[in-house]
């Protein structure tokens, strides 16, 4: 290159252009040529200036050791000189200069630059002018950042505290969201329950950004001036936090308590990227300002505008979900404890763990930091947490309860031995009900002569009925229907080898129990109308019609699908069995952080303390049980756990019809149909106390007359809802299928009330009965029988019991006051007196 070419060149490429043709002449004069290889030091960090270095071609890189200023630290591109002020103020060189790429440069020996400075002073004036120009800017700046510094400190957030913790496909799918929100530019709305440090999340996504570099600051929305002053800054005035932030990143904290004044200007900035400052009264609306922060939004709930604003949205997952995760949570809260105090790190046992796992968390990870905090301080410098440090870690759905399987190991022992139920069910009851069935077809048709008629209706009615309070479905267990159900099913299996249908679930929710409905109706009318209490073919009619139904969905539908959604007495039983003081169920915690083949509900081969099942009959899980109605206590989820989940729980009465119940309009139905039942079983009682003069003896007009009698009551305390919705305009009561079943304690009382008669006056004459079955003379063998007064007595205090326990169960479900609800409850004393009248008097 020629003298004038590069003359031009200097002028036009480089910070020398600034000097006169002249001096630029005299400096392309001695210009020497020279290319350097890459990764080679052009000049070391602490030596004396030795030329001065014009890069025409290639890219340079300094490096430095002082961390106090690494600034320093850049990147060179062609037109770049270097060492000038080096050897202008003959200083050491203060950085590594080290080529990137084979570099063509253009080099001035120091000694000839120093002649060539000498000869030209214009050289030292025009740089020195230059330095304090650069030196005014850098004093400019550094005011700048300074009062920037002042006005953002109060909101900077300096680290993210961690990342997310745990394997989980929650957690896992939780930093992916991240990584993809930390890619780009766009806003983003993180939202989520309390306690699940939301805003760390958002300091995750900001340091994992390329402006990492860049400030981050957290506002919280609810202290901001309802002008917006503070964010925006005023007209002409005092800068708002997002001029001051740059290209950092603004955190907007509970976006849910943001002023309804500034949620349009927020929305716009989401939108647009722009925002207005605030103008005085008077004043015009200044021009819209670009923002180049980035918004991040932190809330508990989306909201619904801001939501259609942003460019990701992170629904950040609660604890209870991620059961996995807690204890590798644990020991991460653990850990830094122990850091931050120097004290020695305990052993979390395996019963604890599974106590947290089992309770929900509502303050989510906030909580379970503090509960193990807490834990260490109580363990006082122990080698282990146990179960009693975390005894404040238990749900809502576990309180009042009492595991029996823990407080009586013989129990869980039986309960998951071959004898329950399998034994009793193949060795003996399947034999029994045969024989039964034979005798009450061959035996003599009367209950006072025939044992079997006598044990069903003076034994089997009432003391299950007494039974439900306590054990819930625990006949359906040992039922005799559906034990020939499985027997039939195993032939046809072995005899017609096929896949079984699967259940048509949605059908069969949808339809089922108005198909117990219908045919729980039929077999009141049946045994009303055709005296089955004292006929004993046709009540082995009965048990065989119900026996042939199990039998034939057995052989169609794989497991029990006619005791789940078909068999009268099972849905009587499960409607009964919610006021049980028992229950099954399982740890939510346990089940989700510990199972993966759910053996339980699925069943499987034998795994650790679990036995080879064929899964739940029902096909219940344990853990997603709201009530006992699908629960037949059969123990197979007991038998299957390997984890101890399962348990067996004493609790208070009926406790989930207000807690987790969910209502159903068929479950309703057959309750009243249950009411109904009481007064259809006292139909000449009924009579007298009304004083009708109908002949029962006439078929259509007993048919008639019963069915009256099955509806008038349903009829009755509809009434009394009407007329509670009447009275309370102001206040609108809970639906009347919820209401409804604040009178199970009364059906379930009146029921037993009626069949106390049978079992303390008949059942005590078992004996003479039985061998009068075979045709022996028993007149003189022992009878027990109460006295009249003794069965009123108890017939009367059942009935009493039973209405308290109504108005108390309705209080419970409406949770109003009384006042409110004191129709309800003048319903249920009417219904108890009118029993009253036809069972005890």
């Amino acid at each position: 290159m020629t003298s004038p070419e590069t003359v031009i060149w200097l002028q036009e490429r480089t910070s020398l252009g600034i000097l006169s043709p002249e001096v630029l002449n005299a400096i392309a004069q001695v210009i020497e040529e020279q290319v350097v290889s890459a990764e080679t030091d052009l000049v070391s960090e602490g030596t004396p200036p030795e030329a001065l270095y014009i890069l025409v071609e290639g890219q340079l890189e300094s490096n430095t050791t002082n961390e106090t200023n690494p600034a320093l630290a850049c990147g060179f591109l062609p037109g770049s000189v270097i060492e000038l002020k080096e050897l202008l103020l003959d200083e050491s060189t203060p950085f590594t200069i080290t080529t990137v790429t084979d570099c063509h440069l253009w080099v001035v020996p120091g000694d000839k630059f120093r002649e060539i400075v000498s000869q030209y002073p214009e050289i030292a004036k025009a740089f020195s002018r230059q330095l304090v120009q650069e030196l005014a800017q850098a004093t400019s700046a550094l005011g700048y950042e300074q009062e920037r510094s002042v006005a953002l400190r109060p909101y900077l957030v300096t680290k993210a505290q961690r990342g997310i913790v745990g394997t989980s496909r929650y957690a896992v799918r939780l930093r992916e969201q991240i990584r993809e929100a930390a890619a780009d530019r766009k806003s983003v709305d993180i939202f989520g329950e309390p306690g699940l440090e939301k805003d760390n999340i958002a300091a995750l996504i900001h340091f994992g950004s390329p402006k990492r570099r860049e400030p981050i600051i957290k506002v919280n929305c609810g202290i901001l001036q309802t002008s917006g002053a503070d964010l925006f800054g005023r007209a002409g005035g005092k800068p708002g936090l997002l001029e001051w932030l740059g290209e950092g990143t603004l955190v907007l904290n509970n976006i849910q308590e943001l002023p309804d004044e500034l949620l349009p200007p927020v929305t716009q900035l989401l939108k647009t990227g722009t925002y207005t400052p605030v103008s005085r009264s008077g004043e015009s609306t200044p021009e819209p300002r670009l923002s180049k922060a980035r918004i991040l939004i932190v809330s508990e709930k989306t909201q619904p505008t801001i939501e259609r604003s942003v460019g990701h949205i992170i629904k950040v997952p609660p604890l209870r979900v991620r059961k996995t995760d807690i204890q590798v949570q644990v020991e991460y809260y653990t850990s830094l404890y122990i850091r931050a105090r120097g004290v020695p790190k305990p052993h979390i046992t395996p019963e604890a763990l599974r106590r947290l796992q089992s309770y929900d968390f509502p303050g989510n990870l906030k909580e379970l930091k503090n509960l193990v905090e807490r834990a260490i301080v109580q363990a006082e410098g122990a080698n282990e947490l146990t179960e009693e440090i975390f005894w404040p870690a238990e749900a809502k759905k576990k309180r009042f309860r009492v595991n029996l399987l823990n407080a009586y190991p013989s129990l869980r022992r039986f309960l998951r031995s071959p004898w329950w139920p399998d034994r009793i069910n193949y060795g003996f009851t399947a034999t029994a009900f045969a024989i039964i069935v034979a005798i009450l077809f061959i035996g003599p048709q009367t209950r006072d002569r025939n044992f079997v008629l006598n044990f069903f209706w003076a034994w089997w009615w009432p003391f299950f009925l007494f039974l439900f309070p306590f054990l819930g479905r625990i006949w359906c267990s040992v039922c005799p229907f559906m034990i020939y159900g499985e027997i039939t099913q195993k032939l046809s299996l072995w005899l017609w080898p096929r896949k079984l249908k699967r259940w048509p679930r949605e059908e069969a929710e949808k339809w089922g129990g108005w198909f117990m409905f219908g045919l729980f109706t039929l077999i009141f009318l049946w045994e009303e109308l055709w005296h089955l209490e004292n006929t004993a073919y046709l009540s082995a009619c009965l048990l065989l019609l119900i026996t042939a139904g199990a039998m034939i969905f057995s052989a169609l539908f794989e497991r029990r699908f006619w005791c789940r959604y078909l068999c009268p007495i099972g849905g009587m039983n499960g409607l009964f069995a919610k006021l049980s003081m028992t229950e099954l169920r399982a740890q939510q915690g346990i089940c989700s952080a510990s199972c993966t083949t759910y053996q339980c509900y699925k069943g499987g081969p034998q795994k650790g303390e679990g036995l080879e099942t064929n899964g739940c009959p029902l096909y219940s899980h344990p853990a997603q049980l709201e009530d006992n109605r699908d629960c037949v206590l059969c123990m197979t989820c007991l038998k299957a756990c390997p984890h101890r989940s399962v348990e067996f729980n004493l609790r208070p009465p009926g406790i989930e019809l207000w807690t987790t119940h969910v209502p159903r309009t068929y479950e309703v139905a057959l309750l009243f149909l249950l009411l109904g039942g009481i007064y259809l079983h006292r139909l000449p009682e009924l009579q007298s106390w009304l004083g009708l003069q109908l002949d029962l003896t006439q078929f259509w007009q007993h048919l008639g007359l019963s069915l009256i009698v099955l509806i008038i009551p349903a009829i009755f305390t509809f009434g009394a809802y009407g007329l509670l919705k009447l009275l309370n305009f102001n206040r609108k009561p809970k639906s009347f299928v919820e209401l409804a079943y604040g009178y199970l304690p009364l059906v379930l009382g009146g029921n037993l009330a009626h069949y106390l008669r049978l079992g303390l006056g008949e059942g005590g004459r078992i004996l003479p009965v039985t061998f009068a079955t075979f045709g022996f003379g028993g007149e003189q063998l022992p009878i027990l029988v109460a006295h009249p007064a003794v069965i009123a007595f108890l017939q009367g205090a059942t009935i009493i019991f039973s209405v308290l326990m109504t108005m108390l169960l309705t209080q419970k479900i409406a949770k109003q006051s009384v006042r409110s609800l004191i129709q309800q409850h003048l319903a249920a004393i009417a219904l108890g007196a009118s029993m009253w009248a036809i069972i005890v008097l």
